[in-house]
């Protein structure tokens, strides 16, 4: 009996052990496969997706070029570690392939370069009338046209005068009495004197006993004759104008200050210039007065230099292009950051600060206020510390970046996914390109209206061969539409019409004023925008010159901040990247 107990107590501890060795098969080994199967699903989940860092909006799953620009694709970074929840991180790999610069915020003494445009004038002090003093017949000019130069005391014309024939008798019978009546042979020497005869011309005729009567009229003073006033035969009166003559031997340099930048100009402040038609010499000189009031028409005031001419180099009405570097008082030691690290919404100006973490590099979107600009940069008045670094260049890309990983954005600060508005060649969407505000129409002449075609002909064979990457060609063009600037009159435009005039013309002339000294075609690029931006202007209050146009629009250009040109055709060609990018902008508005 105990020994049937045991083989059964044997017989189920086996059976038990079998049992539980079948439920490990079946349970833990189906829990280690779905194990298995689960991480195959993550590495799946996982699996890599290549970006563009110049066009983060491209996204593909597998390596190779940008279908936009042609650059290697990178891949995405996993942002689900960050530690900055609202930043967005980039690696140094892609910080490189955006070029994505960066810089200490520091306090400066905020200077500004302002250009001015102006010309050579006379000094009004030194313009003179040259008037005989005697009256009488012209019977020769020595002086027969404008232009030429007299010296103090030259002979100028000769002159007949039956006063002056009188007077030397009464001087000759006075001689004769001086002994016994020297008050009368005064009285009749100081009337010679009155006339302007000098002693030693009174002592000749004394010498000669004899009345002269064709007489010399000498120069008062020294210059430049700009007006002829009289001619052989005229009989004239004492007091009459004979030559009108400008001392040039110090100028006026008379420049334009536009009402905006009235506040950085000051009396005394230095003015470094060049002259159009002396290239390579620079000059200098102080601003010696301003005017008090602003021209209603043209919204400047002229701002007066008073420069040695000694050489008489600087010619009247010679064009001249100065640059001011004024200080703005009451800004001491204020933040200044450049102008490419602020991206500008209309409403907000955001930058992007840098913070380095356990995770790496982070760019956190902040908003400033902005104070005064200063030409290539602008001064914070809140929102940044001294010491923070920030981005100054590829903000864009930054933001671009942003945009796409729900981060908060320009275009989107409360974060969140978004599509935005502007299409490379239908390989995504970017930021949408900024509205400005429509210029208000005004009608202009006929006449002006076939005076501004040479311009915008000029204009669009520029584009176009900025297009094409031909520098030289691009030069040619600059030159010409500067030529047909410089034959407008600007007489054809009138009321608000010459007020946009005047101010588009200004602009003009600065842009394309160096056009012939750039080295290279990114110069000619950069000074493009500023051209692009006034015939926008122009067409847009004046209408479409001989057609349609198109303006449109690259946020890529300008280091991102985006540039605008005007174009005849509909279809994209970029001029600020040429064959590079050739199709990259957008039609923004049509100018009929």
């Amino acid at each position: 009996m105990n020994k049937n107990n045991k083989k059964i107590t044997i017989i189920a501890a086996a059976t038990l052990l079998t049992g539980f060795l079948i439920g490990w098969l079946l349970f833990g080994g189906g829990s280690e496969k779905s194990a298995d199967m689960h991480d195959h699903g993550a590495e799946s989940a996982k699996e890599t997706t290549w970006t563009c860092s110049m066009h983060p909006q491209i996204r593909q799953g597998e390596p190779g070029d940008c279908p936009i620009c042609g650059m290697d694709l990178i891949p995405v970074e996993d942002d689900s570690g960050e530690s900055q929840a609202m930043a967005i991180r980039m690696s140094e790999t892609a910080m490189k392939l955006a070029d994505v610069r960066t810089a200490v915020v520091q306090k400066s003494e905020p200077v500004k370069e302002i250009r001015l445009n102006g010309k050579v004038e006379a000094d009004e002090r030194l313009l003179f009338t040259q008037a005989s003093h005697i009256p009488g017949r012209i019977e020769k000019l020595t002086v027969n046209f404008t232009g030429e130069y007299v010296s103090d005391g030259q002979v100028i014309a000769y002159m007949y005068s039956p006063e002056l024939v009188t007077a030397q008798e009464e001087i000759f019978e006075a001689q004769k009495i001086k002994d016994t009546q020297p008050e009368l042979f005064a009285a009749a020497r100081e009337k010679l004197k009155n006339w302007k005869l000098t002693d030693a011309q009174i002592d000749e005729i004394l010498n000669s006993a004899k009345p002269k009567e064709s007489f010399p009229v000498l120069a008062d003073v020294s210059g430049y004759v700009t007006q002829k006033m009289v001619n052989p035969g005229d009989y004239i009166q004492k007091g009459k104008g004979l030559y009108r003559i400008a001392d040039l031997s110090s100028v006026w340099l008379l420049f334009d200050v536009y009402e905006s930048d009235l506040p950085w100009i000051k009396k005394g402040d230095q003015v470094d210039f060049t002259i159009s038609s002396l290239p390579g010499d620079i000059f200098s000189g102080t601003i010696s007065y301003i005017d008090p009031v602003i021209d209603p028409r043209t919204r400047v005031a002229k701002a007066r230099v008073e420069v040695k001419n000694p050489n008489q180099k600087l010619k009247p009405e010679m064009f001249a292009s100065g640059l001011v570097k004024a200080v703005l008082p009451g800004h001491f030691d204020a933040l200044v950051v450049p102008k490419t690290a602020v991206m500008w919404t209309g409403k907000r100006s955001l930058v992007y600060v840098k913070q380095i973490s356990d995770d790496g590099v982070h760019f956190l979107m902040r908003e400033v206020t902005l104070g005064p600009a200063l030409g290539d940069s602008y001064i914070i008045v809140q929102g940044l510390q001294a010491g923070e670094e920030i981005a100054v260049n590829g903000t864009f890309s930054i933001d671009a970046a942003a945009q796409l990983a729900g981060k908060p954005s320009m275009m989107n600060p409360e974060g969140g996914v978004v599509m935005t508005g502007h299409d490379h060649g239908g390989h995504g969407a970017m930021q949408e390109a900024p509205k400005t505000p429509a210029q208000e129409k005004v009608s202009i002449s006929d006449k002006a209206q076939k005076a501004l075609q040479t311009l915008f002909t000029s204009y669009f064979d520029l584009k176009n061969h900025l297009v094409n990457d031909d520098f030289e060609q691009a030069v040619a063009s600059g030159k010409a539409m500067r030529s047909a600037l410089d034959k407008i009159d600007m007489a054809l435009f009138s009321g608000a019409a010459h007020n946009i005039w005047m101010e588009n013309q200004t602009k003009l002339s600065g842009g394309l004023e160096h056009v012939h000294h750039f080295q290279t075609i990114e110069e000619l690029r950069k000074a493009f925008q500023g051209i692009s931006n006034a015939m926008i202007t122009m067409a847009e209050a004046f209408g479409a010159i001989n057609g349609a146009m198109y303006v449109q629009y690259c946020p890529m250009a300008d280091s991102d901040r985006g540039a605008d040109w005007l174009s005849r055709e509909k279809e994209i060609r970029n001029p600020y990247f040429g064959a590079s990018m050739l199709k990259c902008g957008e039609v923004t508005k049509m100018i009929e």
